[in-house]
């Protein structure tokens, strides 16, 4: 099996309209697809997509944001009992990082949108992630994102043989 890298990213979301203005305004997201509601029976849900019966995807639309892999955003209906965004530091916990060029000047235009804003940016100084900038924020509904900039080369590429790939190559 040859894995040539990563296509999308699929989350959910509480509110499809929410989430998609949230992206496009913040981070200028593009609606490649709008897929609508999914027609099929609780087997599908289950043996599928492991949804309990009765859950319904009512709305999935796919995000393109700069270069890279796409987000799948799904609104889900019939869940009874919807539990809240994971934080940080519990299993199942996620994030999505988005490369910008400059990650003090994004913040700053962050917190002028109003925009959930975790303390930062912050530098680090040292070690393999040397030179990288980064900052958590979180979207309307709670869902971790993050920022990040390089101010140079990252520690770990002096001596690397693999190089990270990011959006920024092939400037």
């Amino acid at each position: 099996m040859t894995t040539l890298g990563l296509h999308h990213i699929g989350f959910t979301v509480p509110d499809m309209e929410e989430a998609v203005a949230f992206f496009t305004d913040v981070f200028g997201a593009v609606t490649i697809m709008e897929c609508g509601a999914v027609d099929v029976d609780d087997d599908f849900m289950l043996t599928r997509l492991g949804v309990p019966a009765g859950c319904r995807i009512s709305d999935q639309r796919v995000l393109q944001i700069g270069r890279g892999g796409s987000l799948e955003v799904f609104e889900y209906s019939g869940v009874s009992d919807p539990t809240p965004i994971k934080h940080n530091g519990e299993v199942g916990a996620m994030h999505m990082a988005f490369e910008v060029e400059d990650a003090f000047a994004t913040a700053e235009r962050l917190k002028a949108k109003g925009v959930d804003v975790l303390e930062g940016p912050t530098l680090i100084e040292g070690g393999p992630m040397d030179q990288l900038v980064w900052m958590y924020l979180r979207a309307p509904w709670g869902q971790y994102l993050e920022i990040v900039s390089a101010n140079g080369p990252l520690g770990y590429e002096a001596e690397a043989s693999e190089m990270l790939w990011t959006p920024s190559q092939g400037k």
